[in-house]
């Protein structure tokens, strides 16, 4: 784990041995030709976790400004490979994380003739769930949880990108709901959030099971002078394959449906 380096550019080892602490290898699983298939799927294997990774305790609370938790290049998927399931995949509790280019997903397909993927085979409601003040995250993407893909609690957060697919196979819209509402945001901040912003932000429908579905909104935030979004698309992939309303809370055209293939907003508000 490299140190901590401030007002600098560059990588760490070009002048020498980058200063940090080492991580002994025997704390992960290493596969190796000697295993067999059952040691590699047992060290896989899970029921349903909780949590694929988390960042800080439940209710962390301390200031980390001067020290940051980094993640860098971080994937997460479940299903694909195996009959994975997870009720969320990252969870952020820490303040001041910074993420570059985060990949967390609930596989659409998988390596092993369709057994390992389906809406209640490789079943995972939430992808990203960030609790923890100050947090930024450049490059995110989310794609095709059952419930909602990101939930921002935290204040003062900051994304740069964002791209998104909403479930492919909901086998129906009473199975993809939210209350009265149709379908789940892919993005949504708390009521009770104060500040947060974010550039770029995409939401894309592909429903192979039945396309009538519909999803009211993709972002979901409060109407609130400190939350702002700039420049978002919404898209229905292949022009009818499930639709989603309007682009944020009550605002923005159609994608899919009777509308165009794709929508776009500016800014919110």
């Amino acid at each position: 784990m490299p140190a901590l380096r401030t007002d600098v550019a560059g990588t760490s080892g070009e002048n020498g041995t980058t200063a940090g602490t080492s991580i002994p290898i025997g704390e992960f699983f290493v596969a190796k030709p000697s295993n067999t298939v059952a040691q590699i799927n047992a060290a896989l294997a899970t029921t349903s976790s909780y949590a694929l990774a988390r960042i800080g305790p439940k209710g962390a609370s301390a200031s980390h400004a001067s020290n940051p938790t980094s993640l860098h290049d971080v994937f997460l998927r479940a299903g694909g490979h195996s009959r994975a399931r997870a009720e969320r995949s990252l969870i952020v509790n820490s303040d001041n994380v910074i993420g570059d280019h985060l990949w967390i997903w609930r596989a659409d397909h998988d390596d092993a003739g369709g057994s390992t993927i389906g809406w209640t085979v490789n079943t995972a409601r939430t992808g990203l769930i960030v609790s923890g003040d100050d947090v930024t995250l450049y490059g995110l993407f989310v794609a095709h949880y059952q419930g909602l893909n990101t939930r921002w609690d935290g204040e003062r957060g900051r994304v740069f990108f964002y791209q998104n697919e909403m479930p492919y196979d909901p086998p129906d819209q009473a199975a993809f709901v939210n209350g009265s509402a149709r379908g789940l945001p892919a993005y949504q901040v708390a009521d009770d959030v104060k500040e947060h912003e974010a550039w770029g932000l995409g939401s894309y429908c592909f429903v192979n099971v039945d396309s009538s579905i519909v999803a009211d909104r993709a972002f979901q935030v409060p109407e609130t002078a400190g939350v702002r979004l700039h420049h978002l698309v919404t898209v229905s992939l292949g022009g009818n394959q499930g639709t989603i309303a309007q682009i944020v809370n009550d605002q923005g055209d159609s994608a899919g449906g009777a509308g165009a293939m794709s929508a776009r907003l500016t800014e919110y508000p």
